[in-house]
């Protein structure tokens, strides 16, 4: 059972890193939906079908990198945070774990962990501005390429993360 789950755990890995690798938004064709472990089962492995051209890994490299748009979907300072906050629609997202999370928070932001982020996609909408947060900036910035790669176009992260925004001196919730 556990050798089992090693290799559906190296599987999704693999596929994780290979669609972060070649861009998955940018060929259909090899787009597979990551969250359904249920196809990566003993019976059945879905491969995806790759061009019939030859796979250039540097143009397929170079295509990923230059779909980012200017700015990597980031909120660059507090004051641009902030700002953004003032409109009630905006979803403010704590990707840490919940003891960080419980030991201070920006105010107003809910808690979903990294790790748990597509258990609770129902959480996370897709028709109003989501901005994600974590320590130093690396788990939110994780958080907003998954969820840029399940389809979400409203997603930014803020790379300031909370130790910005508590260097800045702003306000601090405790749950």
């Amino acid at each position: 059972m556990i050798f089992k789950k090693s290799v559906k755990t190296i599987l999704l890995g693999f596929a994780l890193w290979f669609c972060l690798f070649v861009g998955i938004g940018q060929n259909p064709v090899i787009a597979i939906t990551l969250t359904e472990t249920d196809l990566l089962s003993q019976e059945r492995i879905l491969i995806p079908t790759l061009p019939k051209e030859p796979l250039n890994l540097e143009s397929g490299v170079d295509r990923f990198l230059t779909s980012i748009p200017q700015g990597y979907y980031t909120i660059a300072s507090v004051e641009s945070l902030k700002s953004l906050l003032e409109n009630p629609q905006t979803l403010l997202v704590d990707v840490r774990e919940p003891s960080e999370y419980q030991s201070g928070h920006i105010p107003n932001a809910i808690n979903i962990p990294l790790r748990t982020l597509t258990q609770n996609l129902d959480k996370i909408p897709q028709n109003r501005p989501v901005v994600f947060y974590c320590s130093s900036g690396y788990r939110s910035g994780m958080g907003v390429m998954t969820l840029h790669l399940l389809g979400y176009e409203n997603i930014q992260g803020f790379p300031p993360s909370f130790l910005g925004w508590k260097a800045a001196g702003e306000a601090i919730a405790k749950s």
